[in-house]
């Protein structure tokens, strides 16, 4: 089995991660019980844009990627806002590769950048239908605050 070789940066390598980022869309897409239209019309362009935005005005970015021979196989990316909330912004790692540690080793890294950053606190955002990410999440010290639902919007004929 080859090394894992890990690589950060900042928004410069945002773009890597989309093949895998569209893989995460999928998996939410299939997941999702109530916003299946969001995820089939969500591209990556717009995720990127709205994560872009948090670091707007003094904020900050940090790309993680986790490679296997020289081929993307999962990454991480955190931001920092202006008011240093600090937040997993996305977090996948290829189904093939899972349970051999890398997301832990990203998630370390991301948490370790936005800590040395002085981060208020730190926040991730789970999927309903992707409440199995809970334990992961559990894990790093990441506990359910509060829910916010949001109304379906339907359009009217």
């Amino acid at each position: 089995m080859d090394t894992i070789a890990y690589h950060s940066g900042n928004k410069s390598l945002i773009d890597k991660i989309k093949p895998l980022w569209q893989e995460l869309n999928r998996h939410h897409l299939c997941l999702s019980p109530y916003f299946k239209h969001y995820y089939e019309t969500l591209t990556f362009e717009d995720r990127k844009r709205v994560i872009l935005q948090r670091t707007l005005g003094g904020g900050d970015l940090r790309v993680d990627l986790a490679f296997e021979a020289e081929v993307l196989i999962g990454y991480c990316v955190s931001s920092i806002d202006r008011s240093l909330t600090g937040e997993i912004d996305s977090i996948y790692v290829d189904a093939k590769h899972r349970g051999q540690g890398i997301g832990a080793a990203l998630m370390e890294k991301a948490l370790a950048w936005l800590n040395s950053k002085g981060t208020r606190k730190n926040i991730v955002s789970v999927g309903v239908g992707n409440e199995q990410a809970y334990g992961f999440y559990t894990r790093f010290g990441f506990l359910p605050r509060r829910t916010m639902l949001e109304q379906k919007k339907t359009t009217i004929s």
